[in-house]
């Protein structure tokens, strides 16, 4: 097994680490204090290419490896896990999802724009009793002429308030049987869409999370994506590859706890010396970098099963299950080591403490995850 990266791996994982730490770190703080999205921010990341980084050349993207991929998402969340959830949202879940299952007219009319950052992408399965269960969506969507006529509220959609097209997922009545999901591309500006509210979050202040409401909302028939009734299909499909990206998400904001936690502990001093200097202190350095570079690992095994055209599905979920529980003890204990300050806004490892906890609740709870490698587990056995 090799574990070396190519030179072109290298050259871009730099490339996007320079870019954060310049472009992005200085204005994280006011940004995630504010609570205001990060416009210019994804304007110079799309001119970087990066928000092509799923959709091939045929459509102006960059498309890149999917190791590559889940790098540059890595670097990103070190320095900004919001930042970080924007991009790996409008790549992996939206342009993914046109690029696989999109006519050529859906392709054409929808992937250039997002490799350019002309439109922002973003994904909508949730409702507000819907979570887990994504069977049980209560959003419909009936078909009237040349027209879907979708009606219901969607919950947690990220960056919902700021994206110009949002992939819907709704029950569609079908006379041979029960209602099943579909999936639409739904714009912005499609009569009967609303951003109903934005939610008040423990973390990712930055990447704004919205409730859409859908009243008599007219979609084009041509933008049902996929064939009628395969929604779950598709959104099962892409939510295994995504879970990858927050695995690179949990990891990038795991790497840069550990940094402050080494660089804490060799300047604070206690009973007149570093604090750095204490067992206790270095078992818990320890056991943070342990967990970071064992998350990465399974987090890099899974992408690579993705680029040998191998079966990703429970390495994905292993990868995410383990980097984002990883991410929330990394982020304890590093809080620990800075001791009162670490409970301090003034300190930045305490974002990073709040930004780690939803890691293990988005795109497929712990839960899921376990039910996910189980069920593999006893199918292969």
């Amino acid at each position: 097994m090799n574990f070396e990266l190519t030179e072109e791996q290298i050259l871009l994982r730099d490339m996007v680490r320079d870019f954060a730490e310049k472009e992005i770190a200085p204005q994280i703080g006011a940004f995630e204090d504010s609570h205001l999205f990060p416009a210019e921010i994804i304007r110079k990341l799309a001119d970087l290419g990066l928000l092509g980084m799923t959709i091939p050349s045929e459509y102006e993207g960059i498309r890149t490896d999917y190791l590559s991929f889940i790098l540059a998402l890595e670097e990103l969340s070190r320095i900004s896990p919001s930042v970080c959830l924007i991009v790996s949202v409008h790549t992996s879940l939206f342009s993914k999802s046109i690029l696989e299952f999109g006519t050529p007219a859906l392709k054409q009319k929808y992937l250039p724009r997002a490799a350019r950052g002309e439109i922002l992408g973003a994904f909508s399965l949730t409702e507000p009793g819907a979570g887990s269960d994504a069977t049980s969506l209560k959003t419909k969507a009936a078909k009237k002429g040349q027209e879907y006529i979708l009606n219901g509220t969607k919950s947690w959609v990220t960056a919902g308030s700021e994206a110009d097209a949002i992939l819907v997922f709704a029950q569609t009545e079908r006379p041979e049987g029960p209602a099943k999901l579909s999936a639409f591309i739904v714009e912005k500006n499609f009569p009967g869409f609303k951003v109903a509210r934005i939610e008040e979050k423990m973390g990712l202040h930055s990447s704004l999370t919205a409730e859409i409401a859908l009243e008599d909302c007219r979609v084009p028939a041509e933008n049902l994506l996929g064939e009628e009734g395969r929604g779950a299909r598709i959104a099962f499909h892409l939510l295994d590859g995504s879970r990858i990206g927050i695995a690179a998400q949990a990891v990038g904001l795991s790497q840069q706890a550990l940094e402050l936690a080494v660089r804490y502990a060799k300047q604070r001093e206690a009973f007149g010396r570093p604090i750095s200097e204490f067992q206790a202190i270095q078992f818990m350095l320890a056991d943070i970098a342990t967990l970071v570079e064992a998350a990465r690992l399974l987090t890099y095994r899974a992408a690579d099963c993705y680029d040998r055209g191998l079966p990703y599905g429970k390495e994905a979920a292993m990868a995410k299950l383990f980097a984002s529980e990883a991410a929330s003890k990394v982020a304890t204990h590093a809080l620990q080591i800075h001791g009162g300050y670490g409970y301090s806004k003034e300190y930045e490892i305490e974002r990073i403490y709040r930004d780690t906890r939803v890691l293990s609740i988005y795109e497929g709870t712990s839960e899921i995850q376990r039910l996910v490698i189980a069920r593999n587990l006893l199918k292969d056995s």
